[in-house]
């Protein structure tokens, strides 16, 4: 949630006394939870007693590049209980050293969950693993992979480094089999995470959360896991649909050298296949698709995709899925609008942060990370902007098939760095601007990228037609929103550029008109705020942006709010808008949810029945 940098100032230290008196519900607070450790959860979801060292997020963490397939992969996790060490920038490696404390991967050591509950800037992580036999018989190489680790992470295995990798928000791993050894294999992860130490990027994490900012997610926040595969391998596919909503263009990477490698694809649906194509590996193909089915929020259909990689005697089997849709804006009644397979759709949206009490950025099961997409759905949204995170991959797995589009943006660098950001902070940001757009760019939820949210890290008002420049180049089948809230609120300033004009109105909802080459939206608006006793993060201040007294009252102001869009948006061609917010956030209670997912604050009906009214008003011309 944003506002104005006034407000934020304003209200970021009101105390509790605001909405606590004003709330006509008489609730006991609910005992607090103790998790796998004793230690006890400062405000628990319905899954934080599920969790424990057995069970630490046991699905399959990568659903676009499965071996041999999702239902049936060979691989082995990590996750659990691994030797743990807060340290400063001078410590030794512990190698061959039994380390003192412990902690649960893959849950940010600031998180209850992991059993550490406190910050470091540097850490060591460390585990004895035994790899199965079966992994390294008929000639097979053995992956290490990461689905990403804050902020910079030095991999060892038996003493040997076999990984750095610097950023985040990305996934990354390594070829381990030339150091293996007879025995367990011993592995050592190096961690430095300075959050907003550094200009580096981290989103809404802040050292001393406040108003607006949270609780800091350092170290290993997910999945972790080992997997065999030929020399080599396939290392991502990405399906892209082609204009014309009958085929894709197939783009594959590989680990190891590709010299006479080839590729072969089918694509199925409903089990049947509906076309293949074949050619040289790492070179596009292009797989039409019989009789083609498309993807949309009302029937999120996704064709299954087998395809093997042939080196010689050896073979890499893999299953991945995508879904047949374009993204675009065309004029339409004289005004630029969005268009969802070539139709006036309406995007309407929450805003989703991605933060839970008892995991900070990872949620504590599978089943919660799927319900913040799914209740989202149920309230009648067609959309989410993923707010200034990147989620694990099954975020978007789930997104895909319920069949919700997304607007990802880029999470921040610190904000009060604009002045303050070397050549080397710019450059570290495209990169990894560019690594995140590679590494999601074959999700089919995700329908528009956003570089900046309100002026956050953004040097000048050029850099957002940059980014917005760059990304373009690396994925022109999707929007760029330049710059959410061009009227808020650091370093303001419409940058004229990419395919959405986006305002921020609280409570709004704003109305900007699109212009004579941009679409446009409202990216923020709503946050009406009502705290539910019992059900909110401990000793923080509210930070209000419009309290209500009561349940009724959220309805009313809700339902009001979005008949503004309903009623006004289709006549000057509002495209879009993303409601603040899906769930509440440590001292933000503006949520449709409470922080810990145990209370639904509207009425689901009344608040479906007016996306559904608004939705279909956007949609009609």
């Amino acid at each position: 949630m944003t506002c104005s940098t006034k407000t934020r100032r304003s209200i970021a230290w009101m105390g509790m006394t605001v909405a606590m008196g004003l709330i006509p519900m008489a609730m006991a607070a609910p005992a607090r939870s103790a998790v796998w450790n004793g230690k006890v959860a400062p405000l628990a979801t319905p899954w934080t007693a599920e969790v424990s060292p057995n069970n630490a997020l046991p699905e399959y963490p990568r659903p676009q590049l499965a071996r041999p397939s999702l239902e049936h992969p060979q691989w082995m996790s990590l996750n659990g209980l691994w030797q743990y060490a807060a340290s400063d920038v001078h410590g030794a490696l512990p190698f061959g050293q039994t380390l003192k404390d412990r902690v649960l991967v893959p849950y940010p050591i600031e998180s209850v969950l992991s059993g550490v509950q406190k910050h470091s800037d540097f850490m060591f992580y460390r585990r004895l693993v035994d790899v199965p036999a079966s992994f390294t018989a008929h000639g097979q190489h053995v992956r290490l992979n990461f689905g990403a680790v804050a902020q910079d992470a030095i991999v060892y295995v038996n003493g040997k480094q076999v990984a750095r990798h610097v950023g985040g928000y990305t996934s990354f791993g390594a070829d381990i089999t030339q150091v293996l050894r007879q025995g367990p294999q011993e592995i050592v992860v190096a961690v430095h995470a300075p959050v907003d130490g550094a200009n580096v990027m981290v989103g809404k994490q802040r050292l001393k959360p406040e108003g607006i900012f949270y609780t800091a997610a350092s170290g290993i926040w997910q999945s972790v896991w080992l997997e065999p595969v030929p020399a080599t391998n396939l290392a991502q596919l990405t399906f892209t649909p082609a204009r014309s909503l009958d085929a894709f263009t197939v783009t594959s990477k590989l680990h190891g050298n590709n010299e006479n490698a080839t590729l072969h694809v089918t694509a199925y649906a409903g089990g049947k296949p509906v076309g293949e194509a074949s050619g040289a590996a790492g070179k596009p193909l292009q797989l039409a698709i019989a009789h083609p089915r498309l993807w949309s929020p009302q029937n999120p259909f996704l064709y299954t995709f087998k395809a093997t990689l042939v080196q010689g005697d050896q073979r890499d089997n893999v299953t991945s899925y995508a879904g047949l849709r374009t993204i675009g804006v065309k004029k339409v009644d004289g005004l630029n609008r969005i268009v969802l397979n070539g139709k006036t759709t309406f995007l309407l949206a929450t805003l989703d942060q991605g933060y839970w009490p008892d995991g900070i950025y990872t949620a504590p099961t599978d089943a919660a990370l799927k319900f913040d997409i799914q209740k989202t759905k149920d309230l009648g949204f067609n959309t989410i902007r993923k707010h200034i995170k990147v989620e694990p991959a099954r975020w978007y797995y789930w997104a895909d098939r319920i069949g919700l589009m997304v607007w990802q943006d880029m999470p921040a660098l610190p904000t009060g760095s604009n002045d303050k950001l070397s050549d080397a902070d710019k450059a570290r940001f495209r990169a990894d601007v560019t690594a995140i757009v590679e590494q999601l760019k074959g999700e089919t939820s995700i329908i528009g990228w956003i570089p900046f949210n309100e002026g956050w890290g953004q040097w000048s008002i050029p850099a957002a037609a940059e980014l917005a420049t760059q990304i373009k180049q690396l994925d022109p089948s999707r929007l760029v929103d330049a710059r959410s809230g061009a009227n808020c609120c650091d370093t303001k300033g419409d940058p004229h550029a990419g395919d959405v004009y986006d305002i921020h109105d609280y409570q709004g909802p704003g109305l900007p008109s699109p212009d004579a080459t941009r679409a446009s939206m409202d990216g923020e608006h709503g946050g009406l705020t009502l705290g539910i006793p019992g059900h909110m993060w401990p000793n923080t201040p509210i930070n209000p942006y419009g309290d209500v007294k009561d349940n009724a009252a959220l309805n009313k102001g809700y339902v009001a709010n979005t008949a503004v869009l309903r009623d006004k948006g289709p006549a000057i061609g509002v495209s879009g808008s993303v409601y603040t917010q899906i769930t509440d956030v440590e001292g933000e209670h503006n949520g449709l949810f409470t922080y810990d997912r145990k209370i639904e604050k509207v009425d689901e009906a009344k608040v479906r029945a007016i996306n559904e009214a608004t939705i279909r008003a956007g949609g009609q011309r």
